[in-house]
């Protein structure tokens, strides 16, 4: 989900929910299809992510779906709200594209949606976007997240080839979040819990450092992200090209606000 460029195209692609299944207590996975998805593009990142678009109930939209044309016709308040989440799988021949949702209740837009999604209804995105894939030439790969970025992460672990050494780490609610990782590599996974109050950070910095030659993705909480950051370049001196990073939200923001801290911090970072 690492927010790379996204295609210029603004016009949504219209899909339809095939199934749903409830992976843990906290992530739903919907696969979804139909004529319309004929007109998605994939790319080759492992990060590759999509804007799931959410329309403003009561509100009488143009078609074709288009973003552009929507924001030119109609007022701020009627703009169709978005959520980025990752393309866990995309498979042509079988007609199905694949995202993982994390639900808590009823709060947020996206995840009372996915509880409430049947097959049938329909599922709009843009997209899809990405920045990263594990290069097959590095010494190692580190992989660091939590449950946002766990999509991701299993996708980079499933592309990896055999014989590659990855160090993963998984920061989740409790064991009943753990999922099955496939991988082809030689893959040691760490599995946190908020329940057990485990430091992600701490258990990263605990780790002997295998070699010089990393290659990092280190995605999910904001927090986390930026201490690691830190941590990669400033004590262990990796390449900022070697490292993928993104803070996908911020403990105690919603979407929004987390949306427009980051384009102020971007702001402020560009005129300094």
């Amino acid at each position: 989900m690492a927010e790379g460029p996204a295609r210029k195209g603004r016009t949504a692609v219209r899909l339809e929910v095939l199934r749903k299944e409830h992976l843990t207590p906290h992530m739903i996975r919907i696969a979804a299809g139909g004529e319309g998805l004929r007109d998605f593009r994939p790319n080759e990142f492992t990060d590759a992510y999509v804007k799931v678009i959410f329309k403003v109930p009561g509100v009488e939209y143009p078609e074709p779906f288009d973003l552009n044309r929507i924001r030119e016709e109609l007022p701020r308040e009627h703009a169709p709200r978005m959520r980025t989440y990752t393309v866990r799988s995309y498979d042509e021949a079988a007609g199905e594209l694949v995202l993982d949702f994390v639900v808590h209740g009823d709060e947020g837009l996206a995840g009372p949606w996915a509880q409430r999604a049947q097959p049938g209804d329909e599922l709009l995105l843009v997209g899809p976007g990405g920045a990263y894939a594990p290069r097959a030439d590095a010494g190692w790969h580190l992989l660091v997240g939590d449950e946002s970025a766990l999509p991701a992460i299993a996708a980079a672990l499933e592309a990896l080839p055999a014989g590659a050494l990855a160090h993963v780490f998984l920061l989740v609610a409790d064991k009943s979040e753990h999922q099955p990782l496939a991988t082809k590599a030689d893959a040691q996974v760490t599995w946190l819990h908020r329940s057990a109050s485990d430091d992600l950070v701490a258990a990263v910095k605990a780790l002997p450092w295998p070699g010089e030659d990393v290659h990092a993705f280190v995605h999910g909480e904001a927090g986390f992200v930026r201490e690691l950051r830190r941590y990669l370049f400033d004590e262990r001196g990796v390449a900022r090209e070697s490292v993928s990073l993104s803070g996908y939200w911020r403990e105690g923001k919603n979407d929004e606000a987390w949306r427009e801290e980051k384009a102020a911090e971007r702001k402020a970072a560009s005129s300094a």
